[in-house]
């Protein structure tokens, strides 16, 4: 299957460990993003950097993701929250975006992809309103970290954290936020494949 060995190779370099048929369902996700983008224009990212940039970027997260109730804002197409959902089947995934073309590519995804934990939703972050707080909240290339922390407050559980992946580690942006937030940590990634700087900077609300 195409691109397989460059996603298991990846995998253990991240020392991530994925249930069964995880890897058959992330390359099936891939051909999915491939076939959908010729006319949707899902993302810019040519096929030869898909495995790097988009399926083991988001897989760098799976170490710092908490708890059982997870969102990903702005998931654009379904990145980095359909594969960390395909990793994480005990966890459940509620992915949002504004863009309608977009979510409906996302929620063909997940249906195809046969993903119980998973569920898109069109709708701006500020006007979401969930029956219950998570535990989690991803972000990718989403907006500056003031912002993401100003939006998804009223989304935040009682003890739930921020996780946004970055490029160069934000030195601005992190002085940037509101008080009522302080930052837990910034772990710098190493994304196989990928050049350039990652960094997932990790928010929770200020003690």
């Amino acid at each position: 299957m195409e691109y397989c060995g460059e996603l298991e190779r990846g995998l253990d370099r991240l020392a991530v460990s994925l249930p069964a048929a995880a890897v058959e369902r992330l390359l099936q996700y891939l051909a999915l993003l491939l076939k959908w983008n010729r006319a949707y224009n899902l993302t810019a990212v040519p096929p030869a950097e898909m495995v790097s940039r988009h399926l083991l970027d988001s897989l760098a997260v799976l170490p710092y993701l908490q708890g059982q109730r997870c969102a990903d804002v702005g998931t654009g197409a379904g990145l980095p929250g359909i594969p960390l959902a395909i990793a994480s089947p005990e966890k459940n995934f509620e992915l949002l975006d504004s863009n309608g073309k977009k979510i409906r590519f996302v929620t063909q995804a997940i249906t195809e992809l046969g993903l119980p934990n998973a569920r898109a939703h069109q709708s701006r972050v500020e006007q979401w309103r969930p029956q219950a707080g998570y535990e989690a909240i991803t972000s990718r290339a989403f907006t500056a970290l003031a912002d993401m922390a100003n939006l998804c407050e009223h989304l935040l559980a009682p003890q739930g954290r921020l996780l946004a992946l970055k490029g160069q580690y934000p030195a601005e942006e992190l002085n940037a936020l509101p008080n009522r937030f302080e930052v837990e940590a910034c772990h710098p990634l190493q994304v196989p494949g990928a050049s350039g700087q990652r960094h997932l900077v990790v928010l929770r609300r200020a003690a």
